[in-house]
């Protein structure tokens, strides 16, 4: 993969490097993607519903790992690993998948996951927008080492409780399926999936201490589902075919942003002029520095759907790592006007007005990110293009609240603190901004007084 030398590529680079630092080299992390996002929350909804869980309470994460996984951590959040979504054929396995955590929701399941929910509570992966600069850092090279590692065992630690649990969570999945009129073919077809990939990797069906140990579906399982599920009035019921291609498009992005340009090429060659494979080439050829031909397919994508926001912030993105931040600003704008100032494209929207070193376009730009974050507070990258426009007019302590918002999401704990402390002695006196330096002060005090008293 060439690393491209413009100072602005070299910035995001080093940002996006110190940031990967800052974890485990084998951590799981968290990729931010607002069209992945909304499609997982949009297959989500109505099984919620049908759950009679609160709308909106329940969040799905998607967490940057090769394996085929997904878990809930406590709380009403579930985990789905990439691997998942690239092993999956339909947006239909998908909801299956997501039928079944919602069962260990419902149920107060708690599950153990030390380690992957340390890893996936520090966002080391600030977006997929950050495509490139992210490559360059080496976070496409790890990405795949992840995946390689995952797709190779692609078993194991998909289900989480022991067998009675897990069989409860079954039918507890099986009946929201029911309830939202979902055919619960892609629950059936997804774990036989699963089952053959076992069977491939040498694991034997009939070896009950594998199965205590992994938790791996038992052909008895998907048996007592099968026949539950055909009985279903739903069963027939035919598959969301706009779920399903909003799936297809969003899987190809995912790959070209995950997989080294030469993979994602084999898989979706030029030849395939289909939406999805111009989506997945076009990320491959701007992580490979090739950006005209990156843009020659963006610019395919517009021109069938000229409206599409995240074709819009594609090409926005394109042009901002490419080092034509003032080119950006165009797609950019129109893309955060259709999606109502999503945080994550407003964020990119940001960067690119500062980008553009026009001190003309700061107060928009600050304007820009303010909203961001306080829409979604999660958004470390946001919270760093802030801070810049903060220290370029002067304002430190708010340039100092940002970077402790920034390191407390990295856990840099000591750090966050002193930066929050010096925030809230100079912010005026209970102003929004004061109490919220407070917060992130206390946040901070109280992560470090737990790993005080771990020692």
């Amino acid at each position: 993969m060439r690393a491209s030398h413009h100072p602005l590529a070299v910035c995001l680079a080093l940002l996006a490097s110190l940031i990967f630092a800052a974890q485990p080299a084998a951590a799981q992390s968290i990729l931010r993607d607002a069209e992945t996002e909304e499609l997982l929350r949009d297959m989500l909804a109505p099984l919620v519903e049908a759950s009679e869980l609160s709308p909106g309470n329940v969040e799905v994460v998607l967490i940057n790992d090769g394996s085929v996984n997904a878990f809930v951590a406590g709380g009403q959040a579930i985990y789905v690993h990439s691997g998942l979504l690239g092993t999956a054929d339909t947006a239909n396995e998908v909801q299956g998948v997501l039928a079944h955590e919602l069962g260990h929701i419902t149920a107060g399941h708690a599950v153990r996951f030390d380690e992957r929910s340390k890893a996936a509570n520090g966002i080391s992966i600030l977006s997929l927008l950050l495509g490139v600069g992210a490559a360059l850092a080496g976070a496409g090279e790890a990405a795949m080492g992840v995946i390689a590692a995952g797709q190779q065992a692609a078993v194991g630690s998909f289900l989480s409780f022991n067998r009675n649990q897990e069989a409860a969570t079954d039918l507890a999945g099986a009946r929201y399926l029911s309830g939202a009129g979902i055919t619960g073919k892609g629950m059936i077809s997804f774990f036989e999936k699963l089952r053959g990939n076992e069977i491939r990797a040498g694991y034997s069906q009939a070896d009950e201490a594998a199965y205590a140990r992994t938790h791996p579906l038992s052909g008895d399982r998907i048996q007592v589902l099968r026949t539950l599920l055909e009985e279903d009035p739903a069963w027939n019921a035919p598959e969301d075919a706009g779920l399903q291609e909003r799936f297809v498009r969003a899987k190809a992005k995912l790959f070209g942003y995950l997989a080294e340009p030469q993979r994602t090429l084999a898989a979706y060659p030029p030849s395939d002029t289909s939406a999805p494979a111009r989506y997945a080439r076009a990320y491959a050829y701007h992580k490979d520095a090739r950006i005209d031909m990156a843009l020659a397919e963006t610019d395919a994508l517009l021109a069938a759907e000229p409206d599409n926001p995240w074709f819009l912030e594609l090409k926005g993105q394109v042009l901002l790592e490419s080092g034509r931040a003032a080119d950006a600003l165009v797609p950019l704008r129109r893309a955060t006007e259709l999606t109502r100032a999503q945080p994550l494209v407003a964020g990119l929207l940001g960067h690119a007005l500062i980008a553009t070193e026009d001190k003309a376009n700061f107060a928009e730009a600050e304007g820009v990110l303010r909203a961001s974050v306080q829409k979604d507070r999660y958004n470390p990258f946001a919270w760093y293009q802030l801070g810049v426009v903060y220290e370029a007019r002067g304002d430190t302590a708010r340039a100092r609240l940002a970077s402790a918002e920034v390191q407390v999401m990295n856990r840099q704990y000591p750090q966050a603190l002193a930066n929050a402390q010096a925030a809230e002695a100079y912010l005026p006196y209970g102003s929004p901004d004061w109490i919220r330096a407070q917060d992130v002060g206390l946040e901070a005090r109280a992560e470090l007084e737990r790993v005080r008293k771990r020692r």
